[in-house]
């Protein structure tokens, strides 16, 4: 289930994953706030002290190659290297966060996400919830690694286009759900 939350003229966007048969037992929930700075915010979900005092941030830096396990790289989706013919954006230096400030044609956005994991289950519950963590934090570096190196395949697009991307990919999606096999990411080993 996703929930979109408009919060004066800002979007959050918020990812809740649950389990029938856990029930109150188990819970994903992502959310994501975008802002167009890089990453300096303090407490931009507006948790309360006593909340915001638990929170592990983790910083995520899409260009650092360190930060991705072997078996994700993929030279066509790295950052330090990738630059894109229609912006000239990238390739993204170990320092490109300091660089960026002053460039003024070239927009940045921060995405924000506070993930809470809930798993009650005795004598799992820690290992399983640090386990989550973890794959959200893979998820999450993948993901933004890949949409920067696909600059060039969505900057030009428009609502229209995105549109009808969106009704084409639910077609595939639905097709794929009744006569293919599961496909995606699988997790890493411990």
């Amino acid at each position: 289930m996703c929930i979109f939350v408009l919060y004066s003229s800002h979007v959050l966007v918020m990812t809740v994953l649950t389990s029938e048969y856990m029930k109150d037992n188990f819970l994903i929930q992502i959310e994501t706030w975008h802002k167009p700075d890089l990453g300096e915010q303090e407490n931009v979900h507006g948790l309360d002290a006593d909340v915001w005092k638990k929170v592990e941030v983790v910083h995520i830096d899409i260009a650092d190659r360190n930060a991705v396990d072997a078996k994700d790289y993929k030279p066509d989706e790295d950052p330090a290297t990738y630059k894109s013919a229609k912006t000239g954006r990238g390739p993204l230096g170990p320092d490109w966060k300091k660089e960026l400030p002053s460039k003024t044609d070239c927009p940045h956005m921060c995405a924000y996400k506070l993930v809470t994991v809930k798993f009650k289950w005795f004598g799992l519950q820690n290992k399983v919830e640090n386990f989550i963590h973890k794959q959200e934090k893979r998820l999450f570096t993948n993901f933004h690694r890949q949409l920067f190196c696909w600059l060039d395949k969505w900057v030009e697009l428009t609502m229209d286009d995105i549109r009808r991307m969106e009704e084409e990919t639910q077609k595939e999606l639905d097709d794929m759900r009744v006569k293919d096999p599961v496909k995606g990411m699988s997790a890493t080993e411990e």
